[in-house]
């Protein structure tokens, strides 16, 4: 495991060095557009560079999307505990940032929400591969694997529904109304995937329909009940598709 993170850290490194310079100076701006932007492809590096790495494997079964993550549940530990802690520092130490998430409040209705959500999200998806066999769309997944994997689908999903929903949408709200605030969170979100889709992985177009439809509901669930449904909603989203469960 150690030498695999080792080759994504050396990897992702000099990127990281040139983001984290572009955030540091913006941070006097009182616009904090320039931060969000510079966080939002911090993000996307850190998630893509995953692919080569074999971290994750993203295809396209016709027209449904699949994804399936590592077996090596240290990893996926690592990475769930590491975009948590850096998601926690950021909203820590940037207040300007801080100040744009809205919460919502945490309760059995905002669970319910978020879980529903994420069945949503999931379902056209799942539905469509029933007609594909299980090693066609990425094979299947160990049970002793499945804890884990819904540790990291939440907390690697709550980093970047922060990023989305939280700052990039609450940043929206302040010049547009709630509706089109959402959109334009939900499009840039599908759009942060266009590499991913094309250059990165094979996935094509089904993976960004997939990630704009989720992004729709994500962004809507934040207008009606905050981040955490939100969060909660992809988290739940991303382990239904990558479990293997159907």
């Amino acid at each position: 495991m150690l030498p695999e993170l080792l080759a994504y850290g050396a990897r992702v490194l000099p990127g990281l060095l040139l983001i984290g310079g572009c955030y540091a100076l913006a941070r006097g701006e009182r616009d904090p557009l320039a931060r969000v932007m510079a966080l939002v492809l911090a993000f996307v590096l850190i998630r893509d560079a995953m692919t080569p790495l074999g971290f994750w494997r993203i295809g396209a079964a016709g027209a449904v999307p699949w994804l399936r993550f590592t077996d090596q549940a240290g990893v996926l530990v690592v990475f769930g505990l590491g975009t948590v802690a850096a998601t926690v520092a950021v909203l820590r130490l940037d207040a300007g940032l801080r100040s744009l998430v809205r919460w919502g409040r945490f309760g059995p209705g905002t669970v319910v929400w978020g879980a529903g959500g994420g069945v949503l999200a999931a379902a056209p998806v799942l539905l469509l591969s029933l007609t594909t066999p299980l090693d066609g769309r990425g094979g299947a997944v160990a049970v002793a694997l499945l804890p884990v994997l819904l540790l990291f689908s939440l907390a690697g999903n709550l980093a970047e529904e922060v990023l989305f929903r939280g700052f990039l949408q609450g940043r929206f709200e302040q010049r547009l109304d709630a509706t089109r605030a959402a959109l334009l969170s939900a499009l840039l979100f599908a759009a942060c995937h266009a590499f991913l889709a094309s250059t990165v992985t094979d996935a094509g177009w089904p993976l960004l329909a997939f990630t704009l439809y989720e992004g729709l509901i994500c962004a809507f669930l934040r207008v009606r009940h905050g981040v955490t449904a939100a969060a909660l909603a992809h988290g739940i989203a991303i382990f239904l598709l990558a479990a293997g469960l159907v």
